[in-house]
């Protein structure tokens, strides 16, 4: 019997079945982060959270269930609301929210107690940070005050919930507590600040950097929560080696980020859900181009990015230069090939392009006139076939019809060229993506084979404009391209692979890292793997340039093969497998608040560190490992390609290793459960 393509790690050789849960009746957890039900944070065995609240309380129904209760507590001299309830996501988790605006006028006399036992000022003009003490307080006041069951962990993740873990230290609160770090402050700042990052990490005068930066209470917030914690963990290697030289502790066990991969899972579908929604982008493509539509939409691929605006850390400038250059290649190789990139990143904006709108408006009037002219069509040919003749085709348009396609032609005329930005900027003249543009002169022209759509804005299913979520959008591209300087994990590219899109990552990024660790051939699987660490800027732009040019000399077959490896990698990022490190951090740091209840043996790693997906065995589609790989070649060239998609899974399935051993949890062993008398 052949084996499904969509496998689930337990069906793994190589993995070892896992369902172990933090389900401990004599302890609970509780999950502290700045925002509720965190992308990326919540999996299915997380226990509470003690969250800030984000949104204004009459909006808070409309994200809790009904059955939302809601308490007044009382701290000393300090009132405050406290919403309880279940968080309308997959898995309802329960949710704790603290309305931390009751407290606010307690904010000076806590910013006190913060100077004189920590030696941290928090300016008055930081908003965020004085609400970040505001939480703090409340989180250690509710942690302080849970008595039972005796043993309490509570996670906190970045330096926004980090107060409240230094106040449990430091009021001695039998608290279990992990600190996750999933991006430092100063790492962000240093990198958006064009220097040369990871190879000058061990020079920062971190103390003289942050303070430059007008962050330094930030930082020291952040440092403290990592100091103090009892156990530190962080997303990714690139990003351990960073927190190491930035916050001066080393994590203590790395904690990939998850997808639920259920969620976008898709079986043998996945395919036609890209065709479905690429016919959607090419519908928004043809209105957008209305007048200049001299190019094949059968032969144009779909590129993009997208993410938080970060021009230099998020690669986007990396981006614009080797399209710049792939441009340069295609025109000059007079491919047929034409490449729509898409830049998904939110800016400053008042209001759609009104050329944009318009384009949109016109294609639609042209669609609505030729179902005009269809439907007259087919009622005449009903009419001919009706009385036994056949029609005469010179008869079955009139006049009318002729003067109906003219005006709808004659509207598609456009005296410019189709616009770059589809939104009016508010800073156009600063922004840094458009400046780029400008520069490289990728202006839609004619002659241009490389065309730039710039969206400032995210996607939604109820925009006039691109009416697409994300996900569906993402599907429909052909590529995602990431070339991240900083990047501390990576969500889209991940995304991306669970839906079986290819992608360009960074060996700077985490995802990037992880693959390469797990994966003997990334490529072959359409993980592209951009080197950012050791080549200068100039040689990964021509690089990144080469991978896309490859991309584009594929055929449609070998597209279709290669996002049928991408779909594969899918189990690699499921919360069923990585949710294992959070659960190991979490026995971990119940063993050192708790060592006379507790136990925790940590298992050296092996010498197999990765999963190690073998090669394919059919010929890789990369252009680069296949010499007949061209845009021109035969189908019967395609035909003659081997490849056994059951084969490959097998032979994945085989070779598949665990990446290390995490501590047993069988039911004899005592690692991580309480001593028994």
């Amino acid at each position: 019997m052949p084996l499904a393509r969509s496998l689930s790690v337990t069906s793994l050789s190589g993995l070892e079945e896992w369902d172990e849960e933090f389900d401990r009746e004599d302890a609970v957890l509780f999950e502290i982060a700045w925002e509720v039900a965190n992308k990326g944070v919540h999996v299915s065995f997380l226990g509470y959270d003690v969250s800030m609240l984000m949104y204004h309380c009459t909006h808070l129904h409309a994200y809790l269930q009904r059955s939302t209760l809601k308490f007044k507590f009382r701290a000393g001299k300090i009132f405050f609301y406290v919403y309880f309830g279940r968080w309308l996501i997959e898995g309802s988790p329960y949710v704790i929210l603290l309305d931390v605006g009751f407290t606010a006028w307690s904010l000076d006399r806590w910013k006190i107690e913060l100077w004189e036992n920590f030696s941290i000022g928090v300016p008055w003009f930081d908003r965020e940070a004085n609400d970040a003490v505001l939480f703090g307080f409340l989180t250690a006041w509710l942690l302080g005050e849970c008595d039972e069951p005796p043993h309490i962990g509570a996670h906190f993740h970045e330096w926004l919930a980090g107060l409240g873990l230094v106040l449990c230290r430091q009021r001695q609160l039998p608290v279990a507590t992990i600190f996750t770090t999933h991006a430092t402050l100063l790492g962000r700042y240093l990198c958006a600040g064009s220097v040369d990052f990871y190879n000058k990490l061990a020079e920062f005068n971190v103390d003289k950097e942050a303070g430059d930066r007008q962050i330094y209470h930030r930082y020291c917030l952040e440092r403290a929560a990592a100091r103090c914690a009892h156990v530190f963990t962080t997303v990714s290697q690139i990003t351990a080696v960073e927190a190491e030289h930035l916050l001066k502790r080393k994590p203590d066990i790395v904690t990939p980020n998850g997808l639920n991969v259920k969620k976008f899972s898709a079986m043998h579908e996945f395919q036609n859900l890209h065709a479905q929604s690429k016919a959607r982008i090419q519908e928004f493509v043809r209105g957008h181009f209305y007048g200049h539509l001299d190019f094949n939409l059968d032969k144009t691929v779909f590129l993009f990015i997208a993410g938080r605006y970060e021009f230099s850390n998020k690669g986007a400038d990396l981006f614009l230069e080797a399209l710049a250059r792939l441009n340069y290649l295609l025109r000059v190789n007079h491919s047929e090939v034409t490449i729509i990139a898409f830049f998904i990143m939110p800016a400053r904006t008042n209001n759609f392009n009104v050329e944009t709108l318009k384009g949109q408006a016109v294609r639609k009037q042209l669609w609505d006139t030729a179902q005009t002219v269809k439907e007259r069509f087919g009622k005449k040919l009903y009419e001919s076939l009706l009385v036994g003749q056949l029609p005469d085709v010179s008869k079955m348009l009139d006049k009318e019809d002729f003067t109906m396609m003219k005006r709808a032609i004659f509207a598609t005329q456009r005296q410019c060229l189709p616009p770059i930005c589809t939104h009016n900027m508010l800073e156009d003249s600063s922004d840094p993506i458009l400046n780029c543009i400008r520069r490289i002169g990728l202006f839609n022209s004619a002659q241009d084979r490389v065309k730039v759509i710039f969206h400032p804005e995210f996607l939604s299913s109820t925009s006039p404009l691109l009416p697409m979520d994300y996900e569906e959008f993402v599907r429909g591209c052909h590529l995602g391209v990431f070339p991240s300087y900083y990047e501390p994990w990576g969500y889209t590219p991940a995304e991306c692979t669970v839906m079986g899109i290819p992608s360009v990552s960074t060996n700077l990024s985490g995802f990037g890292c992880f693959m390469e660790e797990h994966i003997a051939d990334p490529s072959a699987y359409g993980i592209y793997i951009l080197d950012r660490r050791y080549r200068g800027v100039d040689e990964s732009c021509n690089q990144l340039t080469s991978f896309l040019f490859q991309f584009c000399q594929q055929s449609r077959r070998q597209r279709i093969i290669q996002r049928n490896r991408t779909e594969r990698l899918s189990d690699l990022l499921d919360w069923r497998y990585l949710g294992r490190y959070y659960v190991s951090a979490r026995h971990m740091a119940l063993a050192k608040a708790f060592p006379d209840t507790y136990i925790y043996e940590p298992q050296e790693p092996t010498s197999a560190t990765g999963f190690r997906y073998p090669r394919p065995a059919s010929v890789p589609p990369s252009p680069a490992h296949s010499l007949h790989s061209s845009p021109h070649h035969s189908e019967a060239e395609d035909e003659e390609e081997p490849y056994d998609e059951d084969l490959e899974v097998e032979k994945d399935r085989v070779n598949i290793r665990q990446p290390f051993n995490l501590p047993n949890r069988n039911k004899n062993q005592t690692v991580g459960l309480p001593e028994k008398n």
